[in-house]
């Protein structure tokens, strides 16, 4: 499985943001609490049980990161996405926690 620091996400964000797709699989009300906005960059939630159902939402033409909260379930839905064809998607390493922690303060932790 492919993965993404948060620190290569921050830099392909700045230097290619139109390649990028965020697929943050949280829950609504975790994505109230905290979230990741990038300039440039398209942001999509599907929690993590919808992602079946929402598949044609997701583009194949960018890269897809997937988000969560630390990890874990974004890299279960990236397998499942590279099971259905997806070949440029990437886990977010630590997830929105290690991107509060490492990159932008002003990003609550939960």
């Amino acid at each position: 499985m492919k993965q993404l620091s948060v620190h290569e996400l921050a830099a392909r964000a700045h230097d290619a943001p139109a390649s990028l797709q965020l697929l943050d699989v949280r829950e609504p009300w975790e994505c109230a609490l905290a979230s990741i906005d990038l300039p440039g960059v398209a942001r999509l939630v599907i929690p993590m049980g919808s992602v079946p159902a929402r598949l044609d939402e997701l583009p194949h033409s960018r890269s897809v990161v997937c988000i969560c909260h630390h990890g874990a379930r974004s890299a279960q839905v990236v397998a499942f996405l590279m099971q259905r064809g997806w070949t440029d998607v990437y886990n977010l390493a630590g997830g929105i926690d290690a991107w509060s922690t490492q990159v932008d303060p002003t990003v609550p932790c939960y």
